[in-house]
Formats: structure tokens, sequence, C-alpha cells
């Protein structure tokens, strides 16, 4: 009897077993004919590669007013229109035109040594190599005393930023000290950080304001290490000087010049940093357009900013939003002919000064806000896709939940969503259509090490990116931009009621002006 029914038990388990293998796994859905076109398309005849090259090594760094820039503008519209896809520059406003040239920084005193240091973008140029003793920014009781200080700089070159007493990133710290030296480097440098917040405020001055009175006071150079707390790391922004070099220095030579100045060493550096001044120029966004077939008044649009800090390549902000978009609709115009609704791609200018390229888009063109079926905007680097947040929208539950059903699941199974989230009010260019109450959406991706790595830092490079991430993000980008073409339904656009946030009422987010004559004042 128990040897009959350990038989029986036998052959169910392996009839069972043989029906599960029969059946097609999770992974193996039923996708649509358009949904399995793009994978293939994606996977074996991908441009990424390609375009990254031309667009990150060929042209570089794409900072606002540069002509860097502005081939970048031509060369996304040579690009489009080689697909066949109408494409054009929409100048938005002007900048103030500049391009980085080389940056030599050498310690000559008390010995000889190549520092790791670049100028910040806009910094004025060396007409000859500037050279002067190293100074740092003096520990002072209050303003009077800083004033008085102030007259000692003529000719040096000022140290403004903190000191840091170790290079090492936080986390490797954690990894290897004991547990009680753990917690003493932690309070040492979060006590470090306060005091130097407190020496800058005894000063009478912020960051921001300090540069220009050591420049008045007639410093030779000023010198910071906007250290990210990860080796090697450091971002690269903007100059706040009229007429001397500014410049960042690598946390390593940053600390070997502080600590040789507060010893009594007497460092030296001569600095030979080459940039042109490039007057007035105009700025760009770059709008590609397929045009729709039966509802053209209504668009989905794919979003991206083009423009990225120079500290490195720009790579992951935002090459790869740039990519993924381009990529999205080659493959789209490839495989989608007769799309129903406009398509656009909006490569925007001047992100990082503001979401100036997205907000005059806004306000100049109306008419096409009004007919937004949806915007996906993809900005915060390479990793894989996993949150999409409703932005406030009551109803983006339903449209996007439905789009997301045609993505597959090993792909949408990793996207954390949120309903109806609350309205972005800035960060990237998805904002400034939510401000305007246009159902824009962020592609917010995997970390990768973003915010402290490669996040407007000079190691924002090519090889950071990760392609067969990027790849998954074309393919889910080119899915929701199917479907949402095709979706019967016109978009809801109801907003949530905005909460009561620590005793205050919250307001939809609203409009801003752009700005569109930057650093010309």
């Amino acid at each position: 009897m128990k040897l009959y029914t350990a038989i029986l038990y036998v052959t169910a388990l392996l009839g069972s077993q043989l029906l599960y293998a029969q059946q097609p796994p999770a992974s193996r859905q039923k996708l649509s004919p358009f949904a399995e076109s793009v994978i293939n398309e994606v996977n074996h005849n991908s441009q990424l590669e390609k375009m990254a090259s031309e667009l990150l090594d060929g042209i570089g760094p794409r900072l606002v007013g540069t002509p860097e820039m502005e081939q970048a503008n031509d060369w996304s519209v040579a690009k489009l229109e080689s697909w066949g896809i109408s494409a054009q520059k929409q100048q938005f406003g002007e900048w103030r035109g500049w391009q980085r040239g080389t940056s030599e920084v050498t310690m000559i005193a008390p010995r000889i040594k190549s520092l790791d240091a670049t100028q910040l973008a806009w910094s004025p140029a060396t007409k000859k190599p500037v050279q002067g003793d190293v100074v740092v920014l003096p520990n002072v009781s209050g303003p009077d005393e800083f004033n008085q200080w102030l007259k000692t700089v003529k000719g040096k070159i000022v140290l403004i930023s903190q000191y840091q007493r170790s290079g090492r990133p936080d986390y490797q710290i954690k990894e290897f000290a004991k547990p009680e030296l753990y917690d003493k480097l932690m309070k040492e440098r979060a006590d470090d950080a306060a005091a130097f917040q407190q020496r800058i405020a005894r000063t009478g001055y912020t960051t921001a304001t300090l540069p220009e009175a050591l420049e008045k006071a007639g410093a030779a150079a000023i010198a910071i290490s906007n250290w990210t707390g990860i080796m090697g790391a450091n971002r690269i922004f903007g100059a706040r000087t009229q007429k001397i070099p500014t410049i960042d220095i690598s946390v390593e030579d940053y600390g070997l010049l502080y600590r040789m100045a507060v010893n009594g060493q007497g460092p030296k550096i001569r600095i030979n940093v080459q940039s042109k001044n490039l007057g007035t120029v105009k700025t760009y966004n770059t709008i590609g357009c397929i045009e729709g077939k039966e509802k053209p008044n209504e668009y989905v649009i794919l979003s991206a900013h083009l423009d990225s800090w120079d500290g490195a390549q720009g790579a992951t902000d935002n090459g790869t939003g740039t990519l993924t978009m381009l990529e999205t609709i080659r493959v789209l115009k490839k495989l989608y002919p007769n799309n129903k609704r406009t398509i656009l791609i909006c490569l925007w200018g001047s992100e990082e000064q503001g979401l100036n390229g997205s907000r005059a888009f806004v306000k100049d063109h109306p008419e096409i806000v009004k007919g937004i079926q949806v915007l996906f905007n993809q900005d915060n680097g390479t990793g894989r896709i996993t949150n999409i947040s409703g932005q406030g929208f009551v109803n983006s539950y339903s449209y996007i939940g439905r789009w997301l059903d045609a993505v597959p699941k090993d792909i949408s199974s990793e996207i954390q969503t949120s309903f109806p989230g609350m309205p972005g009010t800035g960060g990237s260019d998805f904002a400034s259509f939510v401000a305007a109450g246009a159902p824009a959406f962020s592609l917010s991706s995997l970390s990768w090490g973003y915010g402290g790595y490669t996040w407007h830092t000079n190691r924002d490079t090519y090889d950071k990116i990760v392609f067969d991430e990027v790849k998954n993000n074309v393919i889910l980008t080119a899915i929701l931009a199917y479907e949402a073409s095709e979706d019967p339904e016109f978009t809801n656009r109801e907003k949530r009621i905005m909460p009561v946030i620590n005793g205050q009422q919250s307001n939809w987010p609203e409009m801003k002006e752009p700005e569109r004559k930057g650093g010309l004042n």
C-alpha cells in the first residue's frame, strides 16, 4: 500500500513538472508585435555607442554659451534628419559666450609639482601665467578683523574651501575602521564642516559673495576644492570672478597646499589657464518632429537636456538621457510608420542653469502644451529606470498602468510607481511642464553612484555609461511612447488636492520665467 502510494505521488509530481515546463515562463509574457520588434531592434541594431562616441568623444562637454553646445545642437539636428525626422534648432535666448582652454597649475615652491586642477566654467583667462604665495582663509572673530586681513591679499592666491583631513570616502572608512574609530572619524568630519561654515559666516560674506570681495582686494587668483566625498571626484561649476581666475584643485593637492600654508612652508603656485570670452551667443533647443497621422495636434514628447557642465564629458548628466531619447525616436520612426499622435523629441538647452530651455518652450508654445498627451523625461544617470511618480495627477495611475502592462515584465517589474505622487518643483525639465498642468513624468534611474561620483563632476565620462542599462531604458521608453500615442483616450489632467505639510498649505508649483540673457548682466 505504501509503495503504491509512493508511485502515485512520484507520477503526479513528474506530471506536474512536465506541465509546468510546457508553460511559458513569466519572463516570456505575450508581448505585442510592436514590443517584440522594439526589443529586436534595440538589441541587434543599437546606435547608442556610435552616437555616444560622436557626441561625448567628438564634441565633448556642452556648457551653455560654448561652441561645443551649438555643435551638439547642429549634430542632433543632422542626426534626426538622417533618419528622416524633421528637426530644427529653436532659439530661446542668449548667453555669455565662453570656451574652455588648457589649465596648467604648478606648485613652484618649496618644490616643483604639477597639480591636478582646472579652471571653473566662465573663469577669466590668464593673459600671462599668474603666480603668487598661497594663503588660506583666516579664522577671524568677525567682519572687522576679516576686512583688515583683506588688505594683505594683494597678489596672493587664496584657498577658500574646507580642508579635508582625509580624502577617503565615508563608505571606505566604514568598511575598514573599527566601530569606535569610524564614529570618531565621522564626528571629526561633521565637526570640521560645521567649523568651516562658521569660519565663512564670521567673515561677513558667503561662499557666493566671498570671491568678489577677494577680487576687489587684489587677490591674484582664487582656488577651491569642491570635493564630492568620493575619491577623485570634484564638482566643477561656474566662477564668480570677473577678472581673476578661479580654479578647482583635487582634494589631495588642495590638502597639500593647505597644510604647507598653515605650517609655514611657503607654497607658491603658478597658474596658466586659457579660455576665450566669446561675447554674446545664441542659445537653442533641438526639436525633432514626427507628425501624427490621426491626431497631429496631440503630442507625445521625448525629453532630455542636451547641455551639461564641463568638468568632464557630461556622459551621465545628461548624455545618457539624450542618447536614450534619440535612440527611442529612431526606433519609433523605423517601426511605427503610422503614429497616431505627433511625436516630438525635445533636447533642451541650459537645463543646468535653471531649466531655461524647457521653461522657454512652455512659454513660447502654449498650443503644444495644451495638446500634450504625455511627456517622458530622463535625466539622472546611466542606470535602468526604477521609479515613476504620478507627479500629482489624480488619474495618472490609470493610463501609466495601462501603458506599463505592454512592457516586458523583466523591465517593468523593477519599476516602483507612486500615485498620485507630488508635483515636481524642479530638478529636471519635466517640472517645467508639470507647473503648466501638463502630464509630464520623470523616468528615474537606478543610481550607479550618480550623486557622488558623476553628477556635475570631473568623472562624468564615457566609460561610466552602462550601455545594457541604457538599452533597457530605450525599450521601456519606446513602448510607453507607442502605447501613449495609440491610446484612444486623451490623458486626464485633474490635479490632486495639495496636502498641508508641517502646518503649511502646499500649492501646485508655479510656472517660472526662463533666463533668456544668461550671464550678460
